[in-house]
């Protein structure tokens, strides 16, 4: 998947992943473009309302959902490694 988005408050680019839906809500894994072995990647978590345009996402930062949610992902894809 090579989907791409802007996260508007900080004007930055990134590239989703991998994508799930957990429990009716949806989760994107998302990276920023880089040269490096090792990306650093982030999990949003879709926090907008039926009545939104657009998709809202926060990052996800509580440490139970985090790790929860992470694990999903490193089953998803199998090939990469998801560390803390």
């Amino acid at each position: 998947m090579e989907e791409k988005i802007v996260l508007t408050d900080d004007e930055v680019e990134m590239y989703v992943v991998e994508e799930t839906r957990i429990n009716n809500v949806n989760y994107i894994l998302v990276t920023e473009e880089g040269d490096e072995e090792e990306e650093i990647a982030h999990i949003l978590k879709d926090v907008s309302d039926e009545n939104d345009e657009e998709a809202i996402y926060e990052m996800v930062e509580d440490d139970s959902e985090l790790d929860y949610i992470g694990r999903i992902f490193s089953e998803l894809l199998e090939d990469i490694d998801i560390e803390r």
